[in-house]
């Protein structure tokens, strides 16, 4: 089966520091993608040239059999593809309902009405729909986030980026955020998530990755990686988080 996304030889520099040394990866449709490692080893950048938010210097990208070289072509992609960041970029003067109305009707061209019912649907799906009128600066950062995840699913994506999506929030905070991801995952949305969340990744990967230095040093399904993984700077790095 053609994979929904395939990444070949990718490089990508900021100035003289070359953040992806030829990164090479493929993630079929329906799979959940783990990626561990190190600050600063690539992993968010790697998940941004996915859907062009960074731009890459040499190799190539398919998403959905699309390649990502045109301006018209990167705008086809970005409508297929919804992305969660560590921040949760909320519009802070619009209410909940209308951070996710708003792309909705710019982008897929919904009326009001429907864009709501979708809306609703989906605030019900991550268990706010009570916070639809409130404001993004009176709810918690896991309600937040859980809007952030609404605003994209409301886009009808086939994939969902996730980079770093728990990391800005407070421990009591994190599983709300994790559940909904576990309930996506168990639905079958083709997730690429960036996160040291073991549990998740054991939950729901089919493939945990660690990058270190720009490149995929290994990878492997979750509990093969944990418990056994075969590289030194694998064992390292989870030696460090693993507890």
């Amino acid at each position: 089966m053609e994979p929904i996304i395939k990444i070949q030889g990718v490089h990508k520099y900021f100035g003289t520091l070359e953040a992806l040394k030829g990164v090479n990866l493929e993630v079929q449709k329906g799979e959940v993608v783990v990626i561990i490692g190190p600050s600063g080893s690539g992993k968010s950048t790697m998940l941004r040239c996915i859907n062009r938010l960074e731009e890459f210097d040499e190799g190539s990208i398919i998403v959905d059999g699309i390649p990502l070289d045109t301006a018209e072509n990167i705008n086809a992609v970005r409508t297929e593809v919804g992305m969660v960041f560590q921040q949760f970029n909320l519009f802070p003067h619009l209410s909940v309902l209308e951070n996710v109305l708003l792309a909705q009707q710019i982008v897929r061209k919904r009326d009001r009405a429907e864009a709501e019912k979708v809306g609703m649907a989906l605030l019900n799906k991550v268990g706010i729909p009570e916070k639809a009128k409130y404001f993004p600066g009176q709810l918690s950062g896991g309600q937040q986030q859980r809007v952030a995840i609404a605003r994209a699913l409301a886009m009808n994506p086939k994939i969902m980026l996730f980079d770093e999506p728990t990391s800005a929030l407070d421990p009591e905070m994190i599983q709300e955020v994790l559940d909904v991801m576990v309930a996506l995952a168990r639905e079958g949305m083709t997730m690429v998530v960036v996160s040291h969340e073991m549990g998740f990744a054991r939950a729901c990967a089919h493939r945990a990755i660690l990058m270190d230095a720009g490149q995929i040093i290994e990878e492997a399904p979750p509990d093969v990686l944990f418990s056994h993984p075969t590289h030194e700077r694998t064992k390292a790095f989870l030696s460090k988080v693993l507890h």
